[in-house]
């Protein structure tokens, strides 16, 4: 099995993504889950737009590449809504990379990308933290550079609904997005 790294979301670290880690690890995988922020996690999505903004994104990118420093160069990165911009910051220094899994967030600028890369995007539909025609011009990016994209959306549910701490959680479509997840990674 495969090395993941784990971003989480604005929130911070909370124990939805823990319990994803141990999920991942669960099935065999080698799993980091850096706490970007060192501070207790927000309790609403403003608290922790509050914290990256005092942390700042530099500090929250630093943090990140400490992290995956001694993981191999194929990892797959893997990050929650804001984390899934931490995982394509990431991609940018680590080209052999095995994926990128992005959760509640189409993000990464198709310059890390090369060709071949899988992709995994999993969204609400429609979700408001992603725009559609932002969506649609970020695809079209990710698939001119060359990236192995698949896009999963899962209609009528909240934007962070993989979180069963937040009004937005949907268990069907958390367990349906975990289960694709893994399939993606023991591909890898």
């Amino acid at each position: 099995m495969g090395h993941v790294a784990l971003f989480h979301s604005v929130y911070g670290l909370r124990p939805a993504v823990l319990a994803a880690a141990d999920r991942l690890r669960a099935a065999g995988h080698r799993v980091v889950a850096p706490d970007l922020y060192g501070v207790p996690p927000a309790e609403t999505v403003d608290e922790g737009i509050a914290l990256l903004d005092k942390i700042g994104w530099e500090a929250v990118v630093e943090r990140a590449r400490a992290a995956v420093r001694d993981l191999p160069d194929d990892v797959v990165l893997l990050g929650f809504s804001m984390g899934a911009g931490v995982a394509g910051a990431m991609l940018r220094e680590r080209p052999a990379a095995a994926g990128l899994v992005l959760l509640h967030a189409a993000s990464g600028a198709p310059d890390g990308v090369r060709p071949g890369l899988p992709v995994h995007v999993h969204l609400a539909d429609p979700d408001p933290w992603e725009p559609p025609d932002e969506f649609d011009a970020w695809q079209r990016e990710m698939t001119t550079a060359g990236a192995d994209l698949t896009v999963h959306r899962y209609p009528g549910v909240g934007h962070l609904y993989t979180d069963p701490d937040v009004p937005d959680y949907d268990g069907a479509a958390a367990e349906c997005t975990w289960e694709r997840v893994l399939a993606f990674l023991d591909r890898r």
